[in-house]
């Protein structure tokens, strides 16, 4: 009795470690330096110290620059890793016990684009696929001209918008993925001017069943 009294209280150890291992926090402080070629394991380790002592999170990067941590929840930290370019990192439910990390880089030079990375708790990356298995195209940020007089500068304005440029964002505060067309800001002020009328708003997504589906 007292032997299974043991390794249940030992099993529910464990589960109660992998959760609590399973905090934004810990995973950032634990990402393989591969994964984080500007920031160190100190200066990621201090981004916290600060942020939790109510002080502005800025470190000295590996090459000299300034980094920032701006925001940091239990599942949501965005870094300000240099002028140019921001580093989000969302903890995910797939079930009642296991979360994945979704990483969102973003650069800005001078127009932001974005790119997505999936990992396991443990930072092995994992194929983007089954989680979010369609990103947004040209047509979900540019509605088609609705009668003839704007037909021709919608034309125009659309083969000029030749390169789908999109800034991706995580919320700290819920569960969702929001893409914004970044597109007109390489274009001409002209182009873009042209292009304005016919600009949808940006494509959100909802984390539901272990996945992003697109938000109605």
């Amino acid at each position: 009795m007292v032997k299974k009294l043991v390794v249940f209280i030992y099993v529910i150890g464990m589960c109660i470690g992998s959760l609590s291992a399973q905090s934004a926090k810990s995973c950032f402080t634990q990402m393989p330096d591969s994964l984080s070629p500007l920031l160190t394991a100190v200066n990621r380790a201090d981004f916290i110290d600060f942020l939790e002592s109510n002080m502005k999170a800025e470190v000295t990067n590996r090459f000299g620059g300034k980094s920032e941590m701006t925001e940091l929840t239990p599942d949501y930290i965005r870094v300000q890793v240099t002028p140019q370019s921001t580093w989000q990192m969302k903890l995910l439910p797939v079930n009642d016990s296991i979360r994945l990390i979704c990483t969102i880089s973003t650069v800005c030079a001078p127009v932001c684009d974005s790119h997505i990375k999936f990992y396991t708790h443990d930072w092995k990356e994992l194929p983007s696929v089954p989680y979010l298995s369609t990103l947004p195209g040209m047509d979900d940020f540019i509605a088609p001209a609705t009668d003839t007089v704007n037909v021709y500068r919608y034309r125009d304005a659309r083969l000029q918008a030749d390169m789908l440029l999109m800034q991706a964002d995580l919320s700290g505060k819920d569960d969702t993925l929001t893409f914004t067309f970044t597109t007109p800001g390489y274009m001409s002020k002209e182009a873009a001017e042209k292009l304005k009328p016919f600009l949808r708003r940006p494509v959100s997504y909802i984390w539901k069943e272990g996945k992003f589906i697109l938000s109605e």
